[in-house]
């Protein structure tokens, strides 16, 4: 289960009548946290974070949720790198760019060059532009009958997409954070073949 989902699964009328939290306690809630979701530093810290401001404090010395974070890296609970990559990963197999991906990360608290490692080689990024397209029907994916797509007629490929639709199509690329050139490339292909030979062109070296 992904973190993302935490506050479905928490239930805030117990925690507001729970006794505020304290240095044992806190990491209890730390090591439950890493325990039932794939995480990274900043996340974990906000979440702990959270957790004292809603439940408050009552040890002697303020809440160090610094020196916890890095108690559960140490112990290998919590690992930025392999949390950057399988979600930067996982982001790409559902179509999604390497502008998102980078969004997604930094917002995880993960460090730029981490970031940048996983927001994916070049051919992994044009397979996922090439995942988006096939899953929103676009370009060569697009239903019969529509211009730009494949099996339309030899007067509608020729004629291209309406300027409003080719518009439309651009921006759900650039919103899924693929570049306008992936979003090109792909909208103008002529048929399947086209965008997978489009895919196995990217320099990878």
């Amino acid at each position: 289960m992904h973190e993302a989902d935490e506050m479905r699964h928490e239930t805030p009328r117990r925690d507001r009548r729970a006794r505020p939290l304290d240095a044992v306690r806190l990491d209890e809630l730390a090591l439950v946290y890493v325990a039932r979701f794939a995480t990274s530093t900043g996340r974990l810290g906000a979440y702990l974070a959270r957790k004292v401001k809603e439940r408050g404090w009552e040890g002697d010395s303020p809440a160090d949720i610094d020196a916890i974070v890095a108690r559960m890296v140490e112990r290998g609970y919590v690992d930025d790198a392999g949390y950057a990559q399988a979600r930067g990963q996982g982001l790409l197999r559902r179509g999604y760019g390497a502008r998102r991906v980078a969004e997604s990360l930094s917002r995880d608290g993960i460090a730029p060059p981490l970031v940048e490692e996983a927001s994916g080689s070049e051919r992994e990024r044009r397979l996922a532009a090439l995942a988006f397209a096939r899953r929103r029907r676009m370009g060569p994916f697009a239903r019969p009958g529509t211009f730009g797509a494949g099996s339309a007629g030899d007067d509608e490929q020729e004629a291209g997409l309406d300027p409003a639709m080719r518009a439309r199509q651009v921006a759900a690329f650039l919103r899924a954070g693929h570049s306008l050139g992936a979003a090109r490339a792909l909208i103008e292909a002529a048929d399947v073949a086209s965008a997978e030979e489009w895919v196995d062109e990217a320099d990878d070296s």
